[in-house]
C-alpha cells in the first residue's frame, strides 16, 4: 500500500460517509483534532509508567470514534455501540485515581513531571477537540451525545491522570496564585 494516493494534492480528502470534502471543512478539522489529541495521548504515553493500557486503550477508541464521525454517524458499521460503557470505566477510573490525591481545593497550573506535562497539553487538545464536535453537532451533523459526553468525560480523565502522574513522581500540584 503507497502512504501517498495523490488523491488530497487538490486540497480534500475522503470520509467514510459522503465522498470527499475540504481539508479546511468543519469535519475534517474535527477529526485533526482528534489526530492531534491521539498523537499527544501517544507523546504522554512515551513517559508514563503503569498508564500505559488504559492509554492505548483510549487511543483505540479515539479512532473508533473517529470513524464514527467520519461516516457522518450514518453506517452502523462505525457505530461505537459500547460507547456509554467506555465513558463508565473512565469515570471508574477518575474515581479511583481520585482517591488517592490530595483534595483540590484550588485551581492548579499544568506541570509538574513530564508526563503530566503531555498529559495537561492533552488535556487542552481534547477539550479544543470537543468544542469542535459541540459546533460541528450544532451546524452540520448530528452527533450522538454520547460521543461529546465521551471526550468530556476523557478531558476530566486526563486532568486527574496528569494529577496522579505527579503524584507518582512525588511532585505537588502548583496552585494558581492570582497576580
Amino acid at each position: 500500500m503507497n502512504i501517498y494516493t495523490r488523491g488530497g494534492d487538490d486540497g480534500t480528502t475522503g470520509t467514510l460517509g459522503d465522498g470527499r470534502r475540504s481539508k479546511a471543512d468543519r469535519l475534517i478539522c474535527a477529526l485533526g483534532d482528534l489526530d492531534e489529541l491521539n498523537a499527544f495521548l501517544g507523546l504522554a504515553n512515551s513517559r508514563i509508567d503503569g498508564a500505559e493500557t488504559a492509554l492505548e486503550r483510549i487511543q483505540s477508541q479515539l479512532l473508533d470514534i473517529g470513524a464514527e464521525i467520519a461516516s457522518l454517524s450514518k453506517d452502523e458499521r462505525y457505530i461505537v455501540s459500547q460507547l456509554e460503557g467506555f465513558t463508565e470505566q473512565l469515570e471508574n477510573e477518575i474515581d479511583l485515581m481520585d482517591k488517592e490525591l490530595p483534595a483540590l481545593t484550588n485551581f492548579i497550573l499544568p506541570g509538574g513531571c513530564d508526563a503530566a506535562c503531555y498529559l495537561h497539553v492533552a488535556r487542552a487538545v481534547c477539550r479544543r477537540a470537543e468544542r469542535t464536535l459541540v459546533e460541528l453537532s450544532a451546524t452540520e451533523i448530528t452527533l450522538r451525545q454520547e460521543v461529546v459526553k465521551y471526550i468530556n468525560r476523557l478531558s476530566d480523565w486526563i486532568f486527574v491522570q496528569a494529577r496522579y502522574q505527579n503524584f507518582l513522581a512525588e511532585m505537588s500540584d502548583t496552585v494558581w496564585r492570582k497576580q
